[in-house]
């Protein structure tokens, strides 16, 4: 990290860890993403374990940010743009409770601002089902092993990232152009 910022940490799950490590290292403000495991019972599970859906981790990411750059809730504002966070344990073709839509807060001012943007969308009627988006306390993360970082860029012309990260990345690009690192 670079020395004299101020940083906070978001850790988001919304289906598979590539797609969104591949999205929220273009970010501006964003200082490192790192996928992982969160939310589960077993300590330091491995990948194949947690494909199971029996630890019950999901596939995160851990993003550290700059917040005079990019605040909590624009972090999230993104989050809700880039994955369907009305379907229960499930992206796409992703199904388990490995893939569940959840925000796991740090800090009490997380809790209330992804509360009060998920309040919001259903308001707006943004999605035609509701939200089911779970928003629970932080309690461990657990590094996804190495050939999982950095995934997409390292492997862009593999099957599932052309077919899948690919499209959401590029989605994202468009929606977010100002947002986007030079």
């Amino acid at each position: 990290m670079t020395q004299g910022i101020n940083t906070e940490v978001a850790t988001l799950g919304g289906g598979c860890f590539w797609c969104l490590e591949a999205v929220f290292d273009s970010l501006q403000g964003v200082l490192h993403v790192e996928s992982g495991y969160a939310g589960g019972t077993v300590p330091h599970p491995t990948y194949e374990q947690v494909c199971t859906g029996r630890t019950g981790h999901a596939e995160v990411v851990q993003i550290t940010f700059d917040p005079s750059v990019i605040t909590f809730r624009e972090i999230l504002e993104v989050f809700f743009a880039i994955h369907d966070p009305t379907t229960l344990n499930r992206q796409g073709a992703d199904v388990g409770t490995q893939y569940r839509s959840v925000i796991f807060y740090h800090s009490d001012a997380q809790q209330a601002t992804a509360k009060g943007l998920i309040a919001e969308l259903e308001a707006a009627h943004v999605w035609r089902a509701p939200i089911v988006t779970e928003v629970t306390p932080f309690t461990s993360f657990y590094q996804a092993e190495d050939y999982h970082q950095e995934y997409y860029r390292r492997n862009p012309q593999q099957p599932y990232c052309r077919t899948v990260v690919a499209p959401k990345l590029a989605k994202f690009r468009q929606h977010f152009v100002a947002r986007l690192k030079v």
